[in-house]
């Protein structure tokens, strides 16, 4: 079923048993008839279509890891960002992969000696690449605005392989390792988007 379709249904039953529930017979008035009423059903909206997600199928073997509570407010954090930049699910299985192979979606601070330069944060960017300040690259929201913004900047990026998207905005000494994150990254965007 069409997405706006199905969220206007939904919305006009969520307002018609709202009224239900809160309208109710007016104090004090006599002339009152029961109505007879049927529970109403919950209809727990579609997860986004898998087409959509990965448009081009997934690229070369993929990797998956399993996510502690951090990592996972970390991917509701994209999920929302992206959606607050009113960018679509496939933005957010760019972010999200992005994420995966940058810092494992933990966000993480300066590593010392064993930092990239000073990257920090979801997207591993870096303040003195002109992404923001430590405190603003080490902010999720932040962060992945940030990264979101550079993607609009990329022609056709709804169109391209997830991996040359993603290398277009970080400019990694590894470009083709965005790919195996694909996989997951649309699972999770599946999970989360309508949560």
């Amino acid at each position: 079923m069409n997405s706006i379709f199905r969220n206007s249904v939904l919305g006009i039953a969520g307002v018609a048993l709202a009224g239900g529930v809160f309208a109710g017979p007016v104090a004090g008035h006599t002339d009152a008839t029961p109505v007879k009423s049927s529970p109403v059903a919950v209809v727990k909206a579609d997860k986004p279509d898998t087409g959509k997600l990965i448009p081009h199928g997934v690229q070369g073997a993929q990797s998956r890891i399993d996510l502690n509570d951090e990592q996972v407010a970390n991917t509701k954090a994209i999920i929302a960002a992206t959606k607050k930049n009113g960018m679509d699910e496939r933005a957010a299985v760019v972010s999200i992969a992005t994420a995966l192979q940058e810092s494992k979606l933990e966000n993480l601070g300066h590593l010392g000696d064993r930092n990239d330069h000073d990257s920090q944060g979801l997207f591993q960017q870096r303040p003195s690449s002109g992404w923001g300040t430590v405190e603003q690259i080490t902010d999720p929201e932040y962060s992945t605005t940030a990264f979101l913004k550079g993607l609009k900047q990329v022609d056709g990026w709804q169109d391209m392989p997830l991996t040359k998207a993603a290398q277009t905005v970080q400019v990694s000494a590894y470009p083709d390792h965005y790919a195996q994150w694909e996989q997951q990254a649309a699972d999770l965007v599946a999970q989360h988007w309508n949560s």
